[in-house]
């Protein structure tokens, strides 16, 4: 083992109940071969979090997350200890790295396929099988660990996660050059998307529902922004659809012209009818994108050369202590900067 790995206790933010958190003093996970120990800086708190406090989570449903649960799935931090097995070329101690979301066996067909997503083994940071990052510290294997340069500007660490997404959705989607594309959604993963096409397509047209996110659209990067009903219709080559609202789908295809592609990164939890036959007809792609687990390092560089940039993102940080207030604001919606942080000051 290197490095003094922490014994004793350490705070951890909780969704106790529905509609209930807490910042509990738990056990400091113990060494696992092939871990390391993160002290965590930041973690933010998004929408599939409000998902877990609000009962609604599927992972709540079929049973893979139970109360208490320690949530976080999108965090960094600093390597404090290393256990036995830890291979060479693991993140050093005093790094900062990031904590990947998928973390999948890397042993079986789906992960020798290229296919990790699909892993029947696979576990979740924050979400199931690992604990989340909304904590003191974190243990996580050390290949699912990405390190981040230490010029890295601050807030970024905790955006790797959602914007690994962003990432494959463009790659799935075959962003070009000569792309219209529309981003429907000024959450974070939609500004993500509108800041991440600016630099590689034509055109980028932002559409939402909240003037305070559209402007904010436009002010990183759009070319145009437009109310969900007032939207081009055929005018877009390639459709990001980042709101997870249900109605987003059926918007996405009155924007898309003949063979354009659709990429869904938001996640919809309601039916939503259409005629299946238009995208037949009209040549339409329909991408799913369950996350970018292969895009991390990529992602690092994106933010770090300031093609993605997290400060005009970020509304507030909160301290660990006011988990319950984070969670309040973030419950009661939101005009303008979509992304909400805890603090855990792991300096």
């Amino acid at each position: 083992m290197k490095g003094n790995w922490p014994e004793g206790r350490m705070r951890a933010a909780r969704v106790t109940g529905i509609g209930q958190t807490d910042l509990a003093s738990v056990p400091v996970p113990s060494p696992e071969p092939g871990t390391a120990l993160v002290r965590t800086r930041q973690a933010g708190i998004c929408g599939t979090d409000l998902e877990i406090l609000h009962g609604t989570s599927a992972f709540l449903q079929d049973g893979r997350i139970t109360f208490p649960h320690v949530f976080g799935h999108e965090w960094y931090g600093e390597v404090v200890a290393h256990a036995d097995g830890v291979p060479e070329g693991a993140p050093a101690l005093g790094s900062l790295v990031v904590g990947r979301t998928m973390v999948p066996c890397g042993a079986c067909a789906r992960c020798h396929a290229g296919r990790p997503q699909m892993c029947p083994a696979l576990r979740e940071t924050g979400l199931y099988g690992l604990q989340g990052g909304a904590a003191d510290y974190v243990r996580m294997p050390v290949h699912a660990l990405t390190p981040l340069p230490e010029s890295l500007p601050e807030p970024a660490g905790a955006l790797i996660e959602p914007a690994v997404s962003v990432v494959e959705a463009f790659e799935r989607a075959r962003l070009t050059g000569d792309d219209r594309v529309a981003v429907i959604g000024t959450g974070t993963m939609g500004l993500l998307a509108v800041q991440y096409a600016r630099r590689y397509a034509d055109q980028v047209h932002a559409v939402g529902i909240d003037q305070a996110g559209l402007d904010l659209a436009l002010a990183c990067g759009a070319d145009a922004a437009h109310h969900a009903d007032q939207a081009p219709e055929g005018a877009c080559s390639l459709i990001v659809e980042a709101s997870g609202a249900a109605s987003a789908f059926t918007a996405a295809l009155r924007l898309a012209e003949r063979g354009a592609r659709i990429a869904l990164v938001g996640v919809a939890r309601e039916p939503v009818a259409f005629v299946a036959g238009e995208l037949s007809l009209q040549g339409v792609d329909v991408l799913g994108i369950q996350h970018g687990i292969s895009h991390y390092d990529r992602t690092v560089a994106l933010f770090e050369r300031g093609i993605l940039d997290a400060a005009p993102l970020v509304a507030e940080v909160f301290p660990a202590e006011s988990v319950s207030a984070a969670f309040a604001l973030l419950e009661s919606g939101r005009s303008g900067p979509p992304k909400i942080l805890l603090d855990f000051g792991g300096r």
